[in-house]
């Protein structure tokens, strides 16, 4: 049977665009590459914060250059680590790839697990949100420097709980933003994204949320992978990004879930079963903070990722629409 990237039906005729999500660890992109492998015309577009950098391959679980090779991903490797990459640029981006696999009649296959992303593209940007203000920004650095990052983020809980469900209390660009925002608007990054007029999209989006089916399972995976990342070099992967000199702790980069803590390892702060142990639970922490996105979205489609039949579930789907 050929795909068809348009619907039949008579209320929606826009191409289709088909996303795997869920949280980190849970099988999708070998999902993924299983749909190339198999020769349906669909093409990978990365929705990941980390596998958009150059020279992080091992912490960032980057599929191997072989994978590329049989089965290319769109959206990465397309920056510097000290570079800054925003969801606004994701968005740009993932619409002018997207456009460019529907021109040649095959399915953009959506696959990762940075939530903000799918949203943004998704709901489009928030207009109301005001440039930085030095003197706002200014005065949030002295008090992270003066509290430190837990109290910063409790603050954050009090004008914004949404978005401190989702930000990690580490990670201190994201934190700071959202209270530069609510300082200079004096309304919460959360209550602009709800205000925010939503574009209709070029094309019509169906969900597939991959994931195991306990907590249990999930944390078995993060370990497993954590472990192989270990094994595979990843200390020797952070000695090499160090010795370049322009990286520090202060790049969104290296404040990565696995970076992080092994550079407070080679920093002499953690001995390495304690490294090891932090890796883990910061995985497993961003996969919670993944599900709860996840869990708020009414329109996704959740499968089990040991299902042995998933990927005949996904396409017979395909197939109803299509």
């Amino acid at each position: 049977m050929v795909f068809s990237t348009t619907t039949q039906s008579n209320r929606d005729t826009r191409p289709l665009v088909l996303c795997l999500m869920g949280p980190t660890a849970s099988g999708k992109t070998a999902l993924a590459v299983d749909m190339v492998l198999q020769r349906f015309p669909v093409e990978i577009v990365s929705v990941d914060s980390t596998l958009i950098y150059r020279e992080m391959d091992i912490g960032t679980a980057k599929p191997s250059l072989e994978i590329l090779k049989v089965a290319p991903h769109r959206l990465v490797d397309i920056i510097d680590p000290t570079e800054i990459y925003s969801a606004g640029r994701f968005r740009n981006d993932a619409l002018r790839e997207i456009a460019s696999i529907h021109a040649v009649g095959h399915i953009p296959l959506l696959v990762g697990g940075t939530m903000l992303y799918f949203r943004v593209l998704e709901r489009g940007l928030a207009a109301e949100l005001p440039p930085s203000d030095q003197i706002v920004r200014a005065r949030l650095a002295a008090e992270l420097k003066e509290c430190g990052s837990i109290a910063m983020h409790a603050r954050l809980s009090q004008v914004d709980p949404a978005a401190a469900l989702c930000i990690h209390p580490h990670d201190q660009q994201r934190v700071q933003r959202a209270l530069e925002v609510y300082d200079i608007m004096g309304r919460s990054i959360t209550e602009l994204w709800v205000c925010a007029k939503h574009e209709l999209l070029p094309f019509r989006m169906i969900k597939f949320v991959i994931a195991p089916t306990s907590r249990q399972i999930m944390r078995k995976q993060i370990e497993q992978r954590f472990l192989k990342m270990l094994d595979m070099g990843l200390v020797a992967e952070v000695e090499r990004l160090r010795e370049r000199g322009d990286l520090d702790l202060s790049n969104p980069s290296m404040r990565a879930v696995g970076y992080r803590q092994v550079w407070g390892y080679l920093d002499g702060n953690l001995d390495f079963s304690s490294m090891v142990e932090r890796g883990i639970l910061a995985t497993c922490q961003l996969a919670k903070r993944q599900l709860m996105w996840l869990r708020a979205d009414s329109s996704v489609e959740w499968v089990n990722s040991a299902d042995p039949d998933l990927l005949e579930r996904i396409l017979n789907r395909l197939y109803s629409v299509a």
